[in-house]
């Protein structure tokens, strides 16, 4: 153990209580959570404790100025019952790019990973057992210091809490590309995992489900016609045996499954591009006959498979199979299992330590 991380048990574990096979979204939580506090320029006091409420003054500047940061990512069991955490350091950079976008303090990476590691390591037997269940874990960070007033606040909260999962789509998705609302412009926080970003997409996506649709095809802030991502994805089009995905431009997520399909599907043989998409091009493309299958990727989802795509009042019709994304998926999911050898070296076997 790289740091001194103390550890305070729950008496009585509530897990043999969880029906892995039914297994509620997001409403049920494991034992314990890592916390850690940031004060005086420094983060001190990394803990681990029985999960809580968390006392919180009105005035705390998250709640007010919207300094909060989030990453998410999942722990899965190999071959052999090892839990295995996958690209934690990514995630552990990427927190600082949002945390530096958003005024805050960065937090020591090897500390993010190590938290992550004990806590998975106390909380192995949440793990689903199930093929395409995981344990998604949440660490985030915000502003707790209570101060009525426009500056960076001084005093933070890291805290990593972890949630059993079930698979989320379970079906094909419709998508609607949204015109009037906007998640990101340049300039803007879209590269980063603030919170501010899904507040400001929950009234869109409430009205695309309304008109039926999964999810809010995003697309740009000034002439509305350049795909971005998907409401909880980065996606990709393949079209005439190419891969397309929009580059990344500062509006767009740093998507660690994103950037990990890519590599898979450049493995397989695959060209992959990265390109400003523009949503007209899809149309056409499926006019065609040449859009071949489309999905979103993201941690909390994996691989979605597209069906539609709705734009104004024309439906685009995507694919009804997506024999590529399938591929992709078992081959990510056999990584994250230890089924096949991990030979892009993404894997982390977390330890028995905890005894």
């Amino acid at each position: 153990m790289l740091h001194n991380i103390s550890i305070t048990k729950v008496v009585q574990s509530k897990v043999e209580d969880i029906d892995f096979n039914n297994i509620p979204l997001g409403t049920t939580f494991t034992d314990h959570m890592f916390i850690c506090d940031y004060e005086n320029g420094e983060w001190t006091n990394p803990r681990i404790e029985p999960l809580a409420l968390i006392p919180t003054h009105p005035a705390a500047m998250a709640l007010h100025y919207g300094q909060a940061i989030f990453e998410g990512m999942k722990a899965t069991v190999d071959t052999e019952g090892n839990p295995m955490l996958f690209r934690a350091n990514k995630n552990a950079t990427r927190l600082n790019t949002s945390a530096d976008r958003m005024g805050m303090p960065n937090f020591p990476e090897e500390l993010f990973v190590e938290g992550l590691k004990q806590l998975v390591d106390l909380e192995r037997k949440w793990i689903p057992p199930t093929d395409g269940s995981a344990l998604y874990l949440r660490p985030f960070m915000y502003a707790d210091e209570p101060f009525i007033g426009m500056r960076a606040a001084t005093h933070y909260k890291f805290i990593i809490m972890a949630s059993p999962a079930g698979p989320f789509f379970s079906k094909r998705i419709k998508l609607w590309a949204e015109k009037q609302y906007i998640r990101a412009a340049n300039g803007g926080t879209g590269e980063a995992k603030a919170a501010g970003n899904y507040a400001a997409a929950i009234r869109p996506t409430e009205l695309a489900k309304a008109k039926g649709y999964d999810q809010v095809l995003w697309l740009d802030a000034v002439e509305h016609k350049y795909i971005q991502e998907v409401g909880t994805m980065n996606i990709f089009f393949k079209i005439d045996g190419k891969f397309i995905t929009p580059k990344r431009d500062g509006s767009i997520l740093d998507g660690i499954t994103r950037m990990s399909v890519i590599d898979v599907l450049r493995d397989k043989g695959f060209e992959v591009i990265e390109r400003e998409i523009i949503i007209d091009e899809i149309k056409d493309a499926s006019e065609k006959g040449i859009l071949e299958e489309a999905f979103g990727t993201g941690t909390a989802v994996g691989i979605a498979y597209i069906q539609e795509i709705g734009l104004d009042s024309d439906t685009i019709h995507v694919s009804d199979e997506s024999p590529v994304g399938l591929e992709v998926n078992d081959a990510l999911n056999a990584i994250k299992t230890g089924k096949v050898s991990d030979k892009f070296g993404w894997m982390i076997k977390v330890e028995k330590e905890i005894t």
